[in-house]
């Protein structure tokens, strides 16, 4: 992390296990691939030692089989199926939106980038009423994800128009670190989402538990 007289004036948020709690309908929903595959049901601790980026291989190794395309796609169509029936059980993380309000009250800005679909982002974002704390919200362009935030991360950062150095990145996944290496981000890590400590802290970066101990470290 850079020193407090560096501190970044910009946040790039994650959102799925980072701002909003869904671990239980991720949980739920890659159980339902794995019913379709005829693999057991997994645990949340099961999940988190088996989840990386890209997606793809992630499946190959929990469903223990090479995956052609079109297993790939019913597998997105069958994750996302389950997810959008749980998203209205999900919550927002400890802390949220009230430490966001509090960094915006301080004059410093943020920005939200979400592998989730973009369209489908930005209208729950709006219904939780929180997207006027956002500069800018991107989300998932495409019809299928699975890839790497890095582009993503790079292409964000140009259209707020802010350098890299004045920008950090907040997420729960080792896919963030690397995106905030390739572009020359700070990054904090969260163990809320679908990583634990041990896969996040060889990042380097620093790991907390929640959003108000990510944003302590950047007062």
């Amino acid at each position: 992390m850079t020193s407090p007289a560096d501190t970044p004036r910009h946040i790039v948020w994650d959102w799925n296990g980072t701002l909003l709690d869904d671990n239980h309908a991720v949980l739920a929903s890659v159980n339902a691939v794995c019913s379709a595959f005829d693999r057991e049901h997994i645990d949340l601790d099961e999940w988190r030692t088996v989840f990386s980026r890209p997606l793809l291989q992630c499946y190959e190794r929990l469903l223990r089989r090479e995956l052609s395309e079109q297993d790939w796609a019913r597998i997105d169509v069958l994750y996302h199926e389950v997810y959008r029936e749980l998203l209205h059980t999900c919550g927002l993380a400890k802390g949220v939106p009230h430490a966001l309000e509090e960094w915006r009250g301080s004059g410093r800005t943020q920005s939200l980038l979400s592998m989730w679909f973009h369209d489908e982002l930005v209208a729950l974002v709006t219904d939780l009423g929180l997207h006027e704390l956002f500069a800018r919200m991107d989300g998932l362009r495409a019809e299928i994800g699975g890839g790497s935030k890095d582009v993503h991360l790079q292409r964000h950062i140009a259209e707020i128009g802010v350098d890299a150095k004045d920008v950090v990145l907040i997420g729960d996944v080792v896919d963030d670190a690397h995106a905030a290496k390739h572009v020359g981000t700070d990054c904090i890590l969260v163990t809320t989402g679908v990583m634990g400590r041990d896969k996040l802290e060889p990042t380097g970066f620093p790991v907390v538990d929640s959003i108000p101990e990510a944003l302590a470290r950047l007062n």
